[in-house]
């Protein structure tokens, strides 16, 4: 009886404390509050298979600007001969004549750069410097297929030149506006540097109208420099490449680098297409370019610029103008020293290169608005542009000879070699004109005009066109004597 008693009470026992717990806690504890730290670490690399995905919104998609120029982009391969080193004994020849046999030709200078197609039916634009002095251009496509191209036209001032393969439906590069680029817009730079075609790079552009002294300097006292400059990687090849926005339009053709090892170094320069699309305009229908010139002397707007010509300056605006040319278009509309020039049909300039960029788009005869500021005040003017000659009329290739009388030709190498010159041009026939009343006579080679050697016949067309009253040429003849003359341009 007392063993049912203990058992009886000893589970009355637990039950009520098992009950007594179950309703402790129903009325009186509550739900934990759980926090969670998340913990962020930097991984210390990442996947080089990285989603593409995930890089939209910071880099720009450059594939279809590629895709639509690097085709139009040719290989410009370029033969000169070798120049002639005169190796013989000449107190031998003096006295014994000449020897008997002839020294092997010159080892030939191959040179390379590259071109852009622009027409689908083979004009191609590249940079003269690619092409000059060469006796053979080949044109290698992306597609491999090669051409033997003729050259229309250069113009060294501005470092172009128009090359002509014959071809038809060729891939070809639209224009593009260089004035709508923007520093720090995406840029591709399409080429062929160290023969290795069909090459792209990317960069941005770093600044414009920069000019670097590599055109217009002693050699081309009226070169035009106003260069995109960008730092998309250019190197040996490159030059006469395409340099083209995001859309895949033309906007430049890359000329330069900044570089003191000959290799790409941060900064590549172009020259912009505004220049360019007039020159080979020019080139095409007139066979020379017709620059149109204000007749100024000009310099960048500088306080210590100012000072020295007296000149009270409210703020460093615009271009200085340093003088006027007698009887010039500038000086015809009232222009005067000391002027500063604000803006060019309404587009503001302030530096050299911007002011020879806006008027270089302009043809001889051709009016421009400048706005100019005199004395603290801003006042209009309307300028006739005239060319080289102080006329307003279009300067022909037929034009030229025309004036002179004459026709030209290369040297033979041989001939070159006989003489011992290293260039020149040979007048290969002369009639009624200047040189006639001269007194030259065919055969002549003219090999300096004006102390400037005579390496070709553009370089022969630049002096002339430089000067208004005469030449002084330098030259010899088939016989072996030198001769001089001064030629008299004047009417």
């Amino acid at each position: 009886m007392n063993t049912k008693k203990v058992f009886f009470i000893f589970f009355i026992a637990v039950v009520g404390a098992i009950t007594g717990v179950f309703f402790y806690s129903q009325i009186f504890h509550q739900d934990p509050k759980i926090v969670t730290l998340q913990k962020h670490v930097m991984p210390t690399g990442q996947f080089a298979s990285m989603d593409t995905g995930q890089l939209k919104g910071d880099l720009p998609d450059l594939t279809s600007a590629a895709e639509k120029s690097v085709h139009a982009v040719v290989h410009v391969m370029t033969k000169k001969r070798g120049s002639d080193q005169y190796t013989g004994n000449p107190l031998y020849e003096f006295f014994f004549g000449p020897k008997g046999y002839q020294s092997p030709s010159p080892a030939p200078v191959m040179g390379s750069g590259s071109g852009v197609i622009i027409t689908t039916d083979g004009y191609i634009v590249t940079n003269n410097h690619v092409i000059a002095g060469a006796d053979e251009i080949e044109v290698v496509l992306n597609d491999r297929r090669t051409f033997s191209a003729s050259l229309v036209g250069a113009d060294p001032t501005t470092d172009i030149a128009l090359l002509k393969v014959d071809a038809k439906r060729l891939p070809y590069i639209r224009y593009g506006n260089s004035d709508h680029l923007k520093v720090g817009e995406w840029v591709l730079a399409v080429g062929n540097p160290f023969n290795l075609t069909s090459t792209v790079t990317a960069g941005i552009v770093s600044a414009k109208a920069r000019s670097i002294n590599i055109i217009a300097n002693g050699r081309q006292p009226l070169g035009i420099e106003s260069f995109i400059q960008t730092d998309a990687a250019v190197n040996p090849g490159n030059s006469g490449g395409a340099l083209v926005n995001q859309h895949g339009e033309l906007v430049g053709l890359n000329t330069a680098i900044a570089s003191r090892t000959g290799s790409f170094s941060g900064y590549s320069f172009a020259v912009p297409v505004s220049i360019a699309k007039k020159v080979v305009s020019d080139l095409m229908e007139f066979g020379e370019v017709q620059r149109g010139l204000l007749g100024i002397n000009i310099a960048e707007v500088s306080e210590s610029l100012a000072n020295e010509l007296g000149v009270k300056l409210d703020r460093i605006e615009g271009v200085f103008v340093i003088s006027v040319t007698p009887n010039g278009g500038a000086m015809e509309s009232g222009v005067k020293s000391n002027d500063i020039i604000l803006s060019v049909g309404g587009e503001l300039v302030n530096s050299v290169p911007e002011l020879q960029e806006k008027i270089s788009r302009h043809r001889p005869g051709d009016k421009v608005n400048l706005m100019i500021k005199r004395e603290g005040k801003t006042k209009p003017f309307t300028v006739v542009l005239r060319n080289v000659r102080g006329t307003t009329s279009i300067i022909s290739t037929s034009d030229y000879e025309d004036t002179l009388g004459a026709s030209f030709e290369k040297v033979s190498q041989s001939e070159k070699q006989r003489l011992r010159i290293r260039y020149g041009i040979k007048v290969s026939e002369v009639g009624a004109g200047k040189l006639q009343a001269a007194g030259v006579r065919k055969g002549y080679i003219i090999t300096k005009a004006n102390r400037v050697s005579i390496e070709s016949l553009d370089d022969f067309k630049e002096v002339v066109g430089s000067v208004k009253e005469g030449l002084f040429l330098t030259g010899i003849y088939p016989n072996g004597r030198v001769v001089y003359y001064a030629v008299n341009l004047q009417d």
